[in-house]
């Protein structure tokens, strides 16, 4: 049975810096892609960056590149998502998931629970 476990989120304030960490048990790790994705307010889940863990290739939503970066630890079976100047409508829920293409939400189907981020002014 695939499980997935988010950590690494918190509370902090505009320009700060958070890390997450997804890690998983189940997995073939090298052969998925994995994707942080996030549910803000009033909004509906969307795909924030994808790393294909055989390639290491790369995809990150407008609204976080720049700022963002995922990784991999293949030794861990764990993927990270490092945030960098952090803004208040960065709060969300955020959620990893395997299995799917890119940034594209319907078609996965492993999800974690989510580790809360928040953001203040």
């Amino acid at each position: 049975q695939v499980q997935m476990v988010e950590s690494g989120g918190g509370f902090v304030q505009a320009g700060e810096s958070l890390k997450l960490s997804c890690t998983t048990s189940g997995l073939e790790f090298d052969n998925y892609a994995m994707t942080w994705f996030r549910r803000r307010p009033e909004k509906e889940r969307e795909g924030v960056a994808a790393i294909y863990t055989g390639s290491g290739i790369t995809y990150y939503a407008d609204s976080v590149k720049g700022r963002f970066t995922i990784s991999q630890d293949n030794a861990k079976n764990t993927v990270y998502l490092q945030m960098n100047s952090l803004k208040p409508e960065d709060t969300a829920l955020y959620y990893c998931a395997a299995g799917g293409i890119g940034l594209s939400r319907r078609t996965y189907k492993n999800w974690g629970q989510g580790t809360q981020v928040t953001v203040s002014s």
